[in-house]
């Protein structure tokens, strides 16, 4: 009898441990239908900076590129500390830019975050980072039209989060844009593993012996992960760090329908091609550097 209620007592216990866990899962973000912060890829911006004579040739070139138009220019203070700098959103059929010419010294440490993401709830989507594994490396700050924080993922990728006052309401994107991120092999698995549980993405593919011309070393494989989420697709270059120039440096890939077409607009507008066309997994693919310095990867399905 004793062993019986014994064993009651103990069946209890574990029911309500698990009841417990259950809860807590179901009151995580991560685990939850309201865990989604997400907005969409045509909300999402890659941050640019150029220096402030450089501003209208790039954006000339740029729209020439890939067409679209900009928002008006600004003068704003962007950054929680006193700066100044030009501000305008030059918004294509391919992807978005964030595009800033600072009339003063860059306070640290932006500059260095390769994306902006907006958000449905500031709060919620810092307080998701976090325990996704990010950290904050600017706390949330007003801004002209809303609030920002940057955070960093293992593996030192750092991102812009945005949140505005008024909701915007964009089209959405022809074809979206990749978001291309280096990172060692000790960090990849922690990167990736945070990234989806903050995006609720997922892995499309993970190649181990993906071909080495993707990032210029086209006799050594490598390993890539592809994800996509509502923040729009996200390819994770694993590497040793010894990559030749330009690759590591850009920031996004576009994706065109044709890729000499493209190309030639690019250069007939200033642009200037760094890595001529090459064909890789289906994909012809081309990295070309615009007027003011910025660097993008530009693609096509291959013909």
């Amino acid at each position: 009898m004793l062993g019986n209620h014994y064993l009651i007592r103990i069946l209890l216990l574990l029911s309500s441990l698990v009841m417990t866990a259950s809860s807590a899962i179901a009151r995580d973000p991560a685990h939850s239908p309201t865990g989604q912060v997400g907005v969409g890829a045509q909300y999402d911006t890659t941050h640019v900076y150029v220096a402030p004579d450089a501003v209208d040739e790039f954006v000339a070139s740029f729209l020439a590129t890939f067409g679209g138009q900009s928002t008006k220019q600004v003068v704003a203070t962007v950054t929680p500390t006193p700066s100044s700098t030009t501000s305008q959103l030059l918004q294509t059929p391919v992807g978005t830019v964030s595009l800033f010419g600072f009339k003063t010294p860059i306070p640290y440490p932006f500059g260095a975050e390769r994306t902006g993401y907006l958000v449905t709830d500031m709060d919620d989507a810092i307080q998701l980072a976090k325990k996704s594994g990010a950290g904050v490396l600017v706390a949330a700050f007003p801004d002209p039209i809303g609030r920002d924080v940057v955070i960093q993922w293992p593996g030192g990728v750092n991102m812009q989060l945005y949140w505005h006052t008024t909701k915007p309401s964009y089209a959405e994107f022809k074809t979206v844009p990749e978001n291309r991120v280096y990172v060692s092999p000790d960090r990849a698995d922690a990167f990736a593993r945070g990234f989806l549980r903050f995006s609720r993405g997922k892995v499309v593919s993970d190649d181990s012996l993906a071909p080495g011309v993707e990032i210029g070393r086209p006799n050594d494989p490598y390993r890539r992960i592809r994800i996509e989420s509502v923040f729009g697709k996200m390819t994770v270059f694993v590497t040793d760090g010894h990559l030749p120039y330009p690759y590591g440096i850009e920031f996004t890939g576009y994706e065109v329908a044709d890729l000499k077409d493209t190309l030639a607009k690019a250069t007939a507008s200033g642009a200037t091609v760094l890595v001529e066309p090459f064909t890789s997994e289906r994909r012809d693919s081309a990295i070309v550097q615009f007027p003011g310095g910025y660097i993008a990867e530009i693609h096509a399905p291959a013909k």
